[in-house]
C-alpha cells in the first residue's frame, strides 16, 4: 500500500488544531534527534524540512496522510494525521519551548481526543536523558499509548545495539522501544506497522 503525505497546516494554539476526525500520530523529541530525517524516511519524500539549526520548528506541523490500495490508483481518503511537535531539550532555545508547552503543545497531548500515539523518539547513541524520561512520564500520567523510537541505530555495532537497546529500557523505564535508522531504512518497516496498528484501534 502507498501513503501520499501531504502539508496541512501550522498550529499555535488549539483553536488551530485540525478539526478531529481521523486518527492521529505524534512524532516527539529533543532537538537534534532527527525527527524531520525520521519523518521524511517514512513518507519517502521531503514533507518536513532538515534543519542544520536545531529547535527550528515552534509549531505543531499536521500532515495529512492518504493510501492508496493500489499502486496505479490515486490516493483515496486521508487515513491519518501526522503531528510533528516542537523539538526540546536544546540549551538555547530550551527555555522559550518550555515557555510554550503549557498554551498549546500540553493541551494537545493531554486532550486532543483523535491522539492514537506517540512516538517518543530518542537518540540511541546518547544515554537516556532526563528531558526525555518526564515526557514518558509525562504521557503515562495522561494515559497516552507511546513507543520509544530510538533513532540514528546506524551509527551502532551489533552490540552497541543491544547495549543501547538496554540502557534506554532501563533508564526510561519502559520495554516499548523500536531501534531504527532514517539512513539505512531499519526498523521503518516494524514502526510502520506500530503505527498502523494505533490507527486502527
Amino acid at each position: 500500500m502507498r501513503v501520499f503525505p501531504k502539508f496541512l497546516l501550522s498550529a499555535h494554539s488549539p483553536e488551530q488544531f485540525p478539526e478531529p476526525s481521523v486518527p492521529e500520530i505524534a512524532f516527539l523529541g529533543r532537538s537534534n534527534v532527527g525527527k524531520s530525517s525520521l519523518l521524511n524516511a517514512l513518507l519517502g519524500s521531503k514533507q518536513a524540512k532538515v534543519s542544520s539549526t536545531p529547535g527550528r520548528t515552534r509549531a505543531i506541523n499536521f500532515f495529512a496522510i492518504a493510501d492508496s490500495p493500489q499502486r496505479q490508483q490515486p490516493p483515496q481518503r486521508v487515513k491519518m494525521y501526522f503531528a510533528d511537535l516542537p523539538g526540546y531539550g536544546y540549551a538555547k532555545i530550551s527555555k522559550s519551548i518550555t515557555a510554550e508547552w503549557p498554551k498549546f503543545i500540553e493541551p494537545y497531548l493531554a486532550e486532543r481526543p483523535t491522539l492514537a500515539l506517540c512516538l517518543c523518539l530518542v537518540d540511541s547513541n546518547v544515554p537516556p536523558q532526563e528531558s526525555d524520561a518526564q515526557l514518558i512520564h509525562f504521557l503515562r500520567s495522561a494515559g497516552r499509548n507511546f513507543l520509544v523510537v530510538a533513532t540514528k541505530a546506524d551509527k551502532l555495532s551489533g552490540n552497541g545495539r543491544a547495549k543501547a537497546r538496554s540502557a534506554l529500557t532501563q533508564g526510561l523505564e519502559t520495554d516499548n522501544l523500536l531501534l531504527c535508522s532514517a539512513k539505512t531504512g531499519s526498523g521503518l518497516k516494524e514502526l510502520w506497522s506500530a503505527i498502523t496498528d494505533a490507527a486502527t484501534l
